[in-house]
């Protein structure tokens, strides 16, 4: 069943895949890689940029869905379709630029190069929170390469991800070269990762389950690609402009009620700013509009489930008990649906839970420091390292945080962690290989080295 996060009701219920709908999946990704592989380079663009052109046509519909399967703002909602849009005029670009090389050969009359070519057909597993972003990341870059591809989007927001097929198939892209399953993850994922069909596992959701999807896939030796869980930390300088960076900083931070991987949530904050920096914080946080995504003048919807809004509340608890203080909000909404105050702690202890535990919610941590390399050292601690963000306008600052900080995607001066032209990955526990870019469609790809004498 389908659950409206605004009010609670249910949406409708979702048909979800048997064993042998799998199964004909698989064959049919076979048979799909074996033609689409074949389709021009200049063919592939074109239907690619008709999906883009497809998505910015129907950009409201599908909208509307995204809120009411999500719960995001209508007007942040508009803004994810066109960013999908992007990702697919991007991947269009880079399909005719698939280069290999020429290798300096080692005699007279012999002929060596690195050709590559596309990986074969991809399993690929998307999460609920950028319901139409992520499939479009994947989706996009494996079609480009000349992969055929089975996703199995997230049963929480369905309705998004049969749009977004929809866009494929009217774009004259073969029903076998993307298909769409839906179903127990753990019952899916076991089967298609088992079939030697698959050559490729792309997964965004968290670190648990993507430990497991890359145990599964070392049995046959698939390839991964793997973006999981983040807690990102933002390192805030006093030469920073204070005011400016608060102001981004919470906007970024309850955006989609704070459930992205990239969110920044552990604010550590030199001691001479730190009172400014939070009275500034909690003015924006104070500033915000909680309801329903479809209403005028909202900036934050609801979290996506009761479990969701149960957890945040679990870490709020935790943090107070062990001392943090609480700034702004820290409870939930009575109201229908699943809502929960943008909150923000101050004066966090490093040992409670929510120092260690992404929140994937509407929670902004606050933590005072004095020395530089302490606040690197506090920001790099975690296991994770998907995103990080430093606030500084001092030259040699900016240059060692650039060298430190342990993450896979480094934003100074501002909170944008990706666009479709840039690579998107985290160090560590927060994944294997990089989405977007070239090289996230070199990632679908795997290089030949042919010679000829």
């Amino acid at each position: 069943m389908v659950i409206d996060p605004a009010t609670g009701e249910a949406l409708g219920n979702l048909t979800h895949a048997s064993e042998d709908d799998v199964a004909a999946a698989l064959d049919h990704a076979r048979r799909g890689f074996e033609h689409w592989r074949g389709v021009p380079a200049l063919q592939r663009s074109a239907r690619l940029r008709r999906v883009a052109m497809l998505i910015r046509e129907r950009r409201e519909q599908i909208a509307s869905l995204i809120t009411m399967e999500l719960g995001k703002p209508y007007a942040e909602a508009l803004a994810e379709t066109e960013t999908a849009a992007e990702l697919f005029d991007w991947a269009a670009e880079e399909a005719r630029r698939t280069y290999g090389r020429t290798i300096p050969a080692r005699a007279p009359g012999m002929r060596m190069t690195a050709e590559r070519q596309p990986v074969g057909p991809v399993a690929a597993f998307a999460g609920w929170n950028a319901p139409l972003i992520t499939p479009s990341r994947k989706i996009a870059g494996a079609l480009a390469a000349g992969c055929s591809i089975i996703i199995k989007p997230a049963e929480t927001t369905p309705a998004v991800a049969l749009a977004l097929m929809r866009c494929v198939l009217d774009a004259e892209i073969p029903g076998d070269a993307a298909q769409a399953v839906f179903g127990d993850p753990d019952a899916i994922s076991r089967q298609l990762l088992a079939s030697p069909v698959i050559r490729l596992v792309t997964f965004t959701g968290s670190v648990a389950i993507g430990k497991h999807l890359t145990m599964l896939a070392a049995a046959s030796l698939k390839r991964t690609v793997m973006e999981l869980g983040g807690h990102a930390p933002v390192i805030v300088c006093d030469d920073a402009d204070i005011p400016e960076m608060a102001r981004l900083a919470a906007f970024a931070k309850f955006r989609n009620a704070g459930q992205i991987c990239t969110s920044p949530t552990r604010f550590l904050v030199q001691r001479a700013v730190y009172e400014q920096f939070v009275t500034d914080f909690v003015a924006h946080t104070a500033s915000l509009r909680l309801g329903g995504g479809f209403e005028q003048g909202v900036t934050m919807g609801p979290l996506v489930n009761e479990g969701r809004r149960i957890a945040v509340e679990a870490l709020v608890e935790d943090a107070v008990a062990a001392g943090a203080v609480v700034a702004h909000g820290g409870s939930r909404l009575p109201r229908a649906g699943f809502f929960f105050e943008p909150t923000v702690l101050r004066d966090v202890p490093r040992t409670c839970r929510a120092m260690r535990e992404e929140p994937f919610g509407p929670l902004a941590l606050m933590v005072p420091w004095d020395d530089l390399g302490d606040a690197i050292a506090l920001a790099n601690e975690l296991p994770l390292g998907l995103a990080g963000y430093a606030c500084t306008t001092d030259t040699r600052r900016a240059a060692r945080l650039r060298e430190e900080i342990a993450v896979g995607t480094l934003a100074i001066n501002h909170f944008t962690a990706s666009w479709p032209e840039t690579p998107f990955g985290g160090l560590n526990e927060s994944g294997i290989g990089s989405e977007g870019g070239i090289e996230g469609l070199q990632a679908f790809q795997q290089v030949r080295f042919v010679s000829e004498a």
